[in-house]
């Protein structure tokens, strides 16, 4: 299988915001305690956090940390998880059939952030709570002091503001699963007046308003067309949500990237649509702050307990390719989507697995999404591609090898990112790079393996993990490079400032 690739550095898709490199932490399942807070643990800080789960989100470069929610967010008072532990209430959280014990709230995860250098992207509650509880919560996080909720934040231990300047308000309000759901008018009238209140509170924050859940919802995307005629003046970001899983044909799955984009694609439109009706000069940007693949079937009923194990998906390397192509479609819409993160980040559908009083590790999409979290900084460059195509029942023809390329012009740095979707057939790709004067390889990795269902544990920790390969010298700046069968790869060079 022959491909082309020609990378040219005045093609600019868009600047790569940092924020696209985000992840999400809700109470929910694991995710929360004896995830990232584990008192007692061998590897516990003085305030309970887990060493070795802060030390793999370093490492992964997470930018924001949406937080607490998800569905949880839509019956959560925030006012419960603040004060003395040993007054906290003991809730039902109906949203996950759970027993939530607030010993983790907004201060505790903000001090978590910092140590895990992220920053939180705060969520206010649309389903039970009101416009006035999302303004109180703002005031509580980032007004400086002299009022009700920034001194009782004081008096509870942070006297300095935490300064959270992304909000989401509210989560997957179009989704009847959801506490307090709402139709679109209802939604963006309510939505509309937190914002108001939000803003009117802090006007340096950017708030993020519902979209679309999925792209199979009947009210998709119809929804955030009405959402958008309310809110459009006010908010800075509109959200959407996919997930994806293997429904049994590998090359489907493989093939999720198609969906994404087109879900992008349309979601724009959609934006843009309203952009005119409004007759605005601003540009609506998404934030796709809810991405992974989810094995959504799977799910079973459990008791009422404290962080049951739930969604625990154990990842494969089929998965982790997956994850490589929806990564690679991110990066090429990196003009509009500028906030996205990958749900989640321990134990729940997540890169990081932990074990209560045991070890983490990394499972096999950890990889991808650190690959572009490291390597993917810069400008998106829309690169010219030829190759062959190959026949999806879902999809039909799609591309068999698709290609993401940013360019970081002041470190003198290019990034490469590929995905080889055929199983069978190594792709032959040249790649040139006449534009870029000399260009020199400097790091060449590739995820693959004859085991497609291979998975990481605590026992074999390295059984899915990106290889090194030798680089290429390359013929006056056209490189070789073969790119195995069902393989996510990196390429990196240094160019010519």
């Amino acid at each position: 299988m022959d491909t082309k690739i020609t990378v040219v550095k005045d093609f600019k898709k868009g600047e790569v915001d940092p924020n696209l490199f985000s992840s999400f932490i809700e109470h929910l399942g694991r995710a929360v305690y004896t995830g990232i807070y584990e008192p007692g643990h061998p590897e516990a800080d003085e305030q309970g956090f887990r060493k070795d789960v802060i030390s793999m989100v370093k490492d992964l470069g997470v930018s924001l940390v949406r937080y607490p929610g998800g569905n949880f967010l839509s019956g959560y008072d925030w006012r419960n998880g603040i004060g003395p532990r040993d007054k906290r209430p003991v809730r039902l959280d109906r949203a996950w059939h759970t027993i939530e014990t607030n010993e983790i709230g907004i201060d505790e995860f903000y001090d978590w952030s910092l140590k895990s250098g992220t920053q939180v992207m705060g969520a206010v509650n649309m389903g039970t709570g009101t416009p006035q509880d999302a303004g109180d919560l703002v005031e509580y996080c980032n007004f400086e002091g002299g009022t009700y909720w920034s001194d009782l934040r004081a008096a509870n231990g942070h006297k300095k503001p935490y300064g959270i300047k992304t909000w989401c308000v509210g989560n997957e309000m179009d989704g009847p699963w959801q506490i307090g759901h709402l139709d679109a008018d209802d939604y963006g009238k309510k939505a509309l007046e937190a914002a108001k209140i939000m803003k009117w509170t802090d006007d340096s924050i950017k708030l993020v308003v519902c979209g679309s859940a999925t792209t199979s919802m009947p009210t998709y995307p119809s929804w955030d067309r009405t959402v958008l005629e309310h809110t459009y003046d006010l908010v800075d970001y509109m959200s959407i949500h996919r997930y994806y899983e293997n429904f049994g044909n590998d090359d489907d799955f493989l093939a999720s990237f198609v969906d994404m984009d087109d879900f992008i694609k349309t979601s724009c439109a959609t934006l843009d649509y309203v952009k005119a009706v409004k007759r605005s000069k601003k540009t609506m940007y998404l934030s796709f702050d809810e991405w992974n693949v989810w094995y959504q079937q799977k799910q079973e009923p459990h008791p009422w307990e404290k962080a049951p194990r739930i969604l625990e998906d154990h990842y494969s390397l089929l998965d982790a390719l997956v994850v490589g192509g929806l990564a690679i479609t991110l990066l090429n819409h990196a003009d509009r989507v500028k906030v996205a993160c990958l749900a989640q980040l321990v134990n729940v559908i997540a890169p990081i697995f932990t074990e209560p009083g045991k070890g983490a590790y990394k499972q096999a999409i950890y990889f991808p999404f650190r690959d572009i979290s490291v390597y993917g900084r810069g400008t998106a460059l829309a690169p010219v591609v030829k190759t062959e195509n190959k026949v999806t029942d879902k999809y039909g023809e799609v591309p068999a090898v698709i290609f993401a390329a940013v360019h970081n012009e002041e470190a003198g740095e290019l990034s490469v990112f590929a995905l080889n979707t055929s199983k069978t057939d190594i792709s032959h790709t040249e790649l040139n790079l006449m534009d870029f004067g000399k260009a020199e390889m400097t790091g060449r990795t590739e995820l693959c393996g004859a085991d497609l269902n291979a998975k990481n544990s605590l026992e074999a920790p390295e059984a899915v993990k990106p290889a090194s390969v030798p680089v290429s010298q390359g013929d006056g700046n056209k490189f070789t490079l073969n790119l195995k069968p069902a393989s996510w790869n990196v390429i990196r060079f240094k160019t010519g400032k």
